[in-house]
């Protein structure tokens, strides 16, 4: 007699029992890449956030570091002093500054005009092509950085004003002045610059920022 040959496979709850287990493994997997990728993301943006903001420091510093008392004229003729700021002010910092680079060998001055201004949450740089400016005189803009909610700063007039807090050994930058302006009360005098200058930055992202910068003698 011919003997029987039986075949055998899957049944049906083995092949469900077997995709369930794939599912389930695929889920995980998953969940694991998906956890791995978001955390690249958020340091890589991170990252970013940090050189945005050490790049606008560096810049803000540079610009006080070379700073020179150079009254200069706007484009409506007017005077205005080597420094002026705060919210009573035309641009929240405006300055002369020196060490302008001229690889080309142009006939212009190495000094420079810089403004700081906070406009639709971000902070501009502009810079002007000359000292004096006329009518038709255009800065150079550049955005230095975003999600910036307020830039504010506050100036020291002199050294004799300089106070510690008590108990510590940080400046006391309580009583130092919101507005570096003229004084429209007495036309045609001349405000000296301000000895140092403390700037805060209060960010959407990691809130308040605060840098003091001396100002070179003058």
């Amino acid at each position: 007699m011919m003997a029987l040959k039986t075949e055998s496979g899957f049944t049906l709850m083995e092949v469900l029992i077997a995709m369930a287990i794939t599912a389930f493994v695929s889920m995980i997997a998953y969940s694991s890449l998906s956890t791995v990728m978001t955390g690249v993301e958020r340091t890589r943006e991170s990252s970013d956030r940090i050189y945005e903001l050490e790049r606008a420091w560096m810049i803000i510093s540079r610009d006080l570091r070379q700073f020179v008392d150079r009254p200069v004229r706007d484009e409506f003729g007017e005077p205005e002093p080597a420094l002026t700021g705060g919210e009573l002010s035309r641009f929240t910092l405006s300055f002369t500054r020196t060490g302008w680079h001229n690889p080309g060998g142009y006939p212009r001055s190495n000094l420079q005009r810089i403004n700081y201004r906070l406009e639709d949450d971000g902070l501009w740089r502009d810079s002007y092509p000359v000292l004096d400016r006329a009518a038709d005189t255009e800065p150079q803009s550049a955005l230095l950085l975003e999600g910036v909610e307020e830039f504010q700063l506050t100036f020291l007039g002199v050294l004799e004003q300089l106070q510690i807090q008590t108990g510590s050994s940080a400046l006391d930058t309580t009583d130092w002045v919101e507005n570096w302006v003229f004084d429209t009360s007495t036309p045609g005098a001349q405000r000296p610059p301000p000895v140092a200058v403390e700037i805060t930055l209060r960010l959407e992202d990691w809130g308040e920022m605060r840098r003091l910068y001396a100002l070179p003698p003058h």
